[in-house]
């Protein structure tokens, strides 16, 4: 008689518990359909770019004339702060418009010389709406101080161009989006199946078998995880073909992001594990669920940025898993980086692994 494998086995569940899970309407919709609604609305509305007016002054700039003063106080420009290196990044995904440097020029026509610089990753119109608004203002303090002088100031009208990638909105949107998903499908998902799978005696008939407990969490487990990667795989492809979605190192970067999709799944699982512990009906498991949840969908980038935050909240925003997955995918997709260049988000999702599971160890009932 050949010996039980333990591997055959804990196969045979996962192959059962995969076409279960494709057939529930509920974990196609929450995996899924809602992240793609989402997807769908947003990259259509990127399609039109970036219409943000963003701007930095040149650390250079001379501050002590009336130019400088006046456009400070314009409400269709924004000066974003920050030292050289954050601008110059800024400035080449196109976040800001354009650089912005007032110097004097020595010419007693034009006392002063305004350059700007933007990258290739900007608005053509942003950069020439901040042209239009630079020569109004110009041309407001000539006719109210300077009525004798040709003009305070010239602006270039050659605008320097510093190499840029162009940031879409569904960079921003779509890793989002992917943390929504994993961690709907970890929670929820793995919640109703644990507890549906004792209520129904499910797992007390696999005591009847030769089946290790070990091996069958595994095989679940790994049906959760198949099913969740194919899903992150769509959401992926119909961004990047459809919405231009930006894979830097295509291949490579793809490869990345589903081995960083797979840690966080692990982690959002043990959540799962959890709920499923500690609930005591089917009804009680969606709010307990949302504890894990809701806080994660809005303080944690998924929608918006943290920076929008005051600044006492974004301390705690740092500390939810979801977080350091939307950074570290952004990083990889948009940036380049590997996982070893995101190895601080991604040791911070591993800490989280070992509290989580240590928990659900303790809570996690089999009957």
């Amino acid at each position: 008689m050949r010996p039980y494998s333990q591997v055959k086995a804990m196969l045979a569940i996962t192959k059962a518990s995969l076409k279960s899970t494709f057939r529930s309407p509920s974990a196609v919709v929450f995996s899924v359909a809602f992240p793609m609604i989402f997807i769908l609305v947003f990259g259509f509305m990127s399609r039109g770019g970036n219409i943000n007016v963003n701007v930095a002054m040149d650390s250079k700039s001379d501050t002590l004339n009336p130019v400088y003063a006046t456009i400070r106080k314009i409400p269709g420009l924004k000066f974003v702060q920050g030292d050289s290196v954050k601008i110059k990044s800024e400035l080449s995904k196109g976040r800001i418009t354009a650089l912005i440097s007032i110097q004097k020029s020595g010419n007693a026509n034009a006392p002063y010389s305004i350059n700007l610089i933007s990258s290739e990753a900007a608005n053509p119109q942003n950069v020439q709406l901040v042209k239009s608004i630079l020569n109004a203002v110009i041309s407001k303090i000539n006719q109210a101080t300077f009525p004798n002088a040709p003009t305070i100031a010239e602006v270039n009208n050659t605008v320097q161009q510093v190499p840029g990638r162009i940031y879409r909105t569904i960079d921003f949107i779509l890793p989002g989006q992917m943390g929504f998903s994993l961690l709907s499908a970890g929670v929820f998902g793995v919640a109703f199946l644990f507890f549906n799978l004792r209520q129904q005696l499910v797992l007390k008939r696999f005591y009847a078998t030769p089946i290790r407990r070990l091996y069958i969490i595994l095989g679940e487990a790994l049906s959760r995880v198949l099913f969740q990667l194919i899903t992150a795989v769509v959401i992926i492809g119909i961004g990047h073909y459809a919405f231009k979605f930006t894979l830097v190192h295509g291949w490579v970067t793809f490869a990345s992001i589903m081995v960083l999709s797979f840690i966080a799944l692990v982690l959002f699982m043990g959540f799962g594990f959890i709920v499923s512990g500690v609930a005591k009906s089917e009804s009680t498991i969606p709010p307990l669920a949302n504890i894990f949840t809701l806080p994660q969908f809005l303080l944690a980038g998924t929608f918006f940025s943290i920076d929008n935050f005051p600044t006492w909240m974004q301390p705690f925003c740092k500390i939810l898993p979801l977080t350091h997955f939307n950074n570290a995918m952004r990083d990889i997709s948009f940036e380049g980086n590997s996982l070893l260049d995101s190895w601080g988000d991604i040791s911070i999702l591993l800490i989280w692994i070992v509290v989580v599971y240590a928990a659900a160890f303790k809570i996690f009932k089999w009957e």
